[in-house]
């Protein structure tokens, strides 16, 4: 993994478009204040689209016997 770049906060403040441009990219970036790290900004994670509640509803079939357990699984748990 390459080093993240690292701007003074200066820089950091000259060149905000470019660093966001950079991080957009999925680079990160450390800001620093007298030579010493003082932040990272790191790209957000994607937002998970999900979908409503029941959106599946139609599309998935549960058989009746779902609950039973098959004799030849039950027999190898000992649970006959």
């Amino acid at each position: 993994m390459e080093a993240a770049r690292q701007y003074n906060v200066h820089e950091a403040k000259t060149h905000f478009s470019r660093i966001l441009e950079q991080v957009a990219t999925g680079e990160e970036v450390v800001i620093s204040k007298a030579g010493e790290p003082v932040a990272e900004v790191v790209p957000l994670r994607p937002k998970v689209r999900r979908t409503g509640r029941g959106s599946l509803a139609g599309a998935i079939h549960i058989p009746d016997d779902f609950d039973e357990l098959p004799d030849d699984i039950a027999d190898a748990f000992g649970m006959r």
